[in-house]
C-alpha cells in the first residue's frame, strides 16, 4: 500500500501555523484538533518546519517559565522529514523509526504539499490490511473445502 491510498480515505488536510504565532497559540490549536503536530508555514505558504507535542514539552524544559510566550518558530524542528505519495507504507513506518519522528509531511514531485500522516495514520492502515488480508484467506479457505 501507498502513502496516496491512506490521503485518498483520510483526506489532504493540513493544520498549520503562521510564523508568528506563539508556542500557546501552537498548544490551542493541537489540542483543538486533537492532533500531535501542525506544521508552521510562511506567508506564501513555504514550509518553515513542524511543532510536535514534543517541541513544546522539550522547549519548555529547556526555558523555563513563561515560554508559551514565544514564537512557535523558536520550538520547531527546523529539518524536516517528508515522503512523497508514491512511498510505501513500509518505507514510512520505518523512517519514522530510523529518524524518531511521529508526523510526516507529505509532499509532491513539485514539492508542493499534498498532506500529512501520522504514525497513528500508518498503524490503522496496517491493521487494516492484515484484517483484509486475514478475511480473503479465510474466505479461500471455506471456498477450497
Amino acid at each position: 500500500m501507498v502513502i496516496a491510498a491512506i490521503l485518498k480515505t483520510k483526506g489532504n488536510r493540513v493544520i498549520s501555523l503562521g510564523p508568528d504565532q506563539t508556542v500557546l497559540d501552537a498548544a490551542r490549536l493541537l489540542a483543538e484538533h486533537r492532533i500531535g503536530a501542525a506544521l508552521v508555514r510562511g506567508p506564501g505558504g513555504e514550509l518553515l518546519g513542524i511543532l510536535s507535542e514534543r517541541d513544546i514539552v522539550g522547549g519548555m524544559a529547556a526555558h523555563g517559565p513563561g515560554t508559551t510566550g514565544l514564537q512557535a518558530t523558536q520550538f520547531m524542528t527546523r529539518d524536516l522529514v517528508t515522503i512523497r505519495p508514491e512511498t510505501l507504507v513500509t518505507e514510512a513506518l520505518s523512517l519514522m523509526t530510523t529518524r524518531r519522528v511521529r508526523h510526516l509531511p507529505v509532499l509532491d514531485a513539485g514539492g508542493g504539499l499534498v498532506g500529512m500522516i501520522s504514525i497513528g495514520d500508518l498503524v490503522k492502515a496496517r491493521i487494516e490490511a492484515a484484517e483484509q488480508e486475514a478475511e480473503e484467506l479465510k474466505h479461500y479457505v471455506v471456498s477450497a473445502g
